[in-house]
C-alpha cells in the first residue's frame, strides 16, 4: 500500500514522520513523503534543526485517491503551516471524503480541524490541542493511542512522541485492515 506522510517544507518533529515511515517500510508499505511544495523538508528535534528529507510529491499535484492511507506528523510549526495551506486541508479531507484510513500524531490534529473532519469523532493529541478538538465538534481523550471508526473511515491518533511504538503498531494494523 502506497502511504502519504504529508509535512510542510519546515516544522516536523522528526521522529514523528521517521518513526512510522520506517515501520510503514518495515511492514511492506510504500511511504511517499508529500509536502506543499517540492524540494526537501527540514525536520527538527524540538527547537534544533535535524534533517532534511527529500519530497516525493507536492499537494496540489498529489491525489489521495493514490494512496491507501494516510499519515500526518506532529511537531508543533508542520501543523500550524499545513492548517493555513487550502491544498493540504482539501488533501486530508479527501482522504476522509473517500473512506481511507488516517493517522496523526502530537500536534497534527491542527491539520484534521482545519479540514473540518474532527466533528462527531474521538481522538488525542497534544494536550494543549484538546480545546481545539472539542471546538471543532470532536471528543478529546488522554490516551496513548485513540482509533476511531466512528465515521467513513478509520483514525488513529496518538498524543506524543513517547507513543510511537503504540502509534506506528495501532495505525499499521489499521491500515492493514483496511487494505485487505
Amino acid at each position: 500500500m502506497r502511504i502519504a506522510f504529508l509535512t510542510a517544507p519546515e516544522g516536523v518533529e522528526q521522529v514523528e514522520p521517521t518513526d512510522p515511515w520506517q515501520a510503514a517500510a518495515e511492514a511492506g508499505h510504500e511511504p511517499v513523503l508529500v509536502s506543499t511544495r517540492s524540494g526537501e523538508i527540514q525536520a527538527f528535534d524540538h527547537l534544533d534543526r535535524a534533517d532534511t528529507f527529500r519530497v516525493d510529491e507536492v499537494v496540489g499535484e498529489a491525489a489521495a485517491d493514490s494512496f491507501g492511507g494516510l499519515v500526518l506528523p506532529g511537531g508543533v510549526t508542520n501543523p500550524d503551516f499545513l492548517r493555513t495551506d487550502p491544498r493540504a486541508a482539501a488533501f486530508v479531507r479527501a482522504f476522509f471524503e473517500q473512506d481511507r484510513p488516517v493517522a496523526a500524531i502530537c500536534h497534527a490534529p491542527w491539520t484534521l480541524v482545519e479540514a473540518d473532519v474532527v466533528r462527531g469523532r474521538e481522538l488525542t493529541s497534544w494536550p494543549s490541542l484538546r480545546t481545539d478538538v472539542r471546538n471543532a465538534g470532536g471528543t478529546w481523550v488522554d490516551e496513548q493511542v485513540k482509533i476511531c471508526d466512528h465515521g467513513p473511515n478509520k483514525l488513529v491518533t496518538s498524543r506524543r512522541p513517547d507513543d510511537l511504538k503504540a502509534f506506528c503498531a495501532a495505525f499499521l494494523d489499521v491500515f492493514t485492515e483496511e487494505a485487505g
